[in-house]
């Protein structure tokens, strides 16, 4: 039983010891410039991937500009804006970095906007990104 007790004791006084290894890294020289180079392109860009709540497709500009205003009224603090792509007109609301971000405000809208959807945008700019509402 003593000596179970040493035993422990001892390692118990050693996990200190243990804690203070330290660590080190020698990595290649190229591996490092590519890893600097990898770092200074994603620092560059001016787009990032995400998610937007498309509210409505149409090949008419006038009813675009009308759902668009009416949107702006009934949620002005929620970013919209829309995309020409031949022949449609998209109303596209919001700009999030995670589908479930952006699906938490389709349900939100879904009450006043039946038949909307998520699309996935690879042209958002960091700005655009909704922080939360």
């Amino acid at each position: 039983m003593a000596r179970l007790l040493f035993l422990f004791l001892i390692s118990l006084c050693s996990i200190p010891a243990l804690a203070q290894q330290n660590v080190s890294i020698d990595e290649d020289p190229p591996i490092g410039a590519m890893m600097d180079r990898f770092a200074e392109i994603n620092k560059a860009k001016s787009f990032v991937t995400g998610w937007r709540v498309q509210i409505i497709a149409t090949p008419d500009r006038e009813r675009l500009e009308s759902v668009k205003q009416s949107f702006q009224y009934r949620y002005p603090s929620i970013p919209v804006d829309w995309v020409h792509a031949k022949p449609y007109y998209k109303l596209r609301a919001g700009a999030f970095t995670s589908k479930l971000e952006a699906m938490r405000l389709k349900y939100i809208l879904e009450q006043d906007y039946p038949g909307i959807y998520l699309v996935k945008d690879d042209a958002i700019r960091p700005r655009e990104l909704v922080g939360g509402f």
